[in-house]
């Protein structure tokens, strides 16, 4: 099994061994390749910047995504090591120095992060260099990533993070390939997700305006729906709202349906209506992450009033 220890900064880690977050977003301010290192589910682990030289937690890959920095704040807010939006924007624009109001950064999303206490910090493989800028990746059939990784195991058995974890499904790659995650996907990294899936438009208006999108689920989470990006769209605040409602659906050719009951109950819906039997303003590129016939068949017969 091949893993990842990214250098992580000590203020970063500090922050949120504090909150004790069921997921983080370990950032880049300058980042500009997708990061290839490890499959996802796989381990990521945490070292502090020299001279703090020790492997100091770790946390599950989902995504590696490149977001505005307005929508890494709405989706994972503290998660990200700040404690508000003015401190996160400070810490990226002091890395970088482009004057945007709302740059790129590269996001790694991680689930199930664990933050070692100092007893159980573990010093980093002989075969270190001070050269490491980002991280360095490990196999675990290889003497060195081996040590390591039972070093890992022994602190976490120690602790019983992982008992009685959850193991769902998600796409792994554009092509459909499905991997097991260890533990629920956060409501951050859905919301990430399901934004870049849909290439930031809402997907029945077309809207662009990344403030009033949000990230709807066709099963809701309420109802032990799953945080996948298969079981969510893109949508118009005003929409989302119908959507949770029941008062608008998608057919199975990815036709929109407006009920009826707008009219009847409110008096009104032309703005509404005149999507009724559209085809979605777009879909997701890749099929594996379209919206799932079974999440739209449960919404058809439990939520929507058709």
């Amino acid at each position: 099994m091949k893993y990842f220890v990214g250098i992580t900064d000590e203020q970063w880690f500090h922050f949120l061994a504090e909150k004790t977050p069921d997921e983080v977003n370990f950032w880049r301010p300058r980042d500009k390749s997708q990061f290839r290192a490890i499959r996802e589910c796989a381990p990521f682990l945490f070292k502090l910047r020299s001279p703090n030289n020790f492997i100091v937690g770790e946390g599950f890959f989902v995504r590696h995504l490149f977001l505005p920095v307005s929508l890494a704040w709405d989706a994972f807010g503290m998660k990200n090591g700040a404690k508000t939006f003015d401190r996160f924007f400070q810490s990226i624009m002091r890395l970088n120095k482009s004057g945007e109001v709302n740059p790129t950064i590269g996001c790694t999303i991680l689930t199930e992060p664990f933050f070692s206490k100092l007893e159980d910090w573990i010093p980093i493989p002989q075969d270190w260099s001070s050269n490491i800028v980002k991280g360095k990746s490990y196999d675990t059939e290889e003497t060195v990533g081996a040590a390591l990784w039972k070093a890992v195991q022994e602190r976490r058995d120690s602790v019983n993070k992982y008992e009685g974890e959850l193991v769902i499904q998600e796409p792994a790659t554009a092509f459909g390939k499905t991997i097991e995650i260890r533990s629920r996907i956060g409501q951050g990294a859905f919301r990430a997700m399901v934004t870049d899936a849909w290439s930031r438009r809402c997907g029945i208006t077309g809207e662009k305006t990344l403030p009033v999108l949000e990230a709807a689920h066709i099963k809701p989470y309420a109802l032990y729906g799953p945080n996948l990006t298969s079981s969510g769209l893109l949508l118009r605040s005003d929409m989302h709202i119908l959507f949770d409602k029941g008062y608008i659906t998608l057919s199975k050719s990815n036709h929109v349906e407006v009920s009826k009951l707008i009219r009847e109950e409110f008096e009104n819906g032309k703005e509404y209506y005149r999507y009724h039997g559209r085809l979605l303003h777009h879909l997701p590129e890749y099929p594996a992450v379209r919206p799932s016939a079974k999440f739209l068949d449960w919404y058809q017969q439990e939520i929507y009033k058709g």
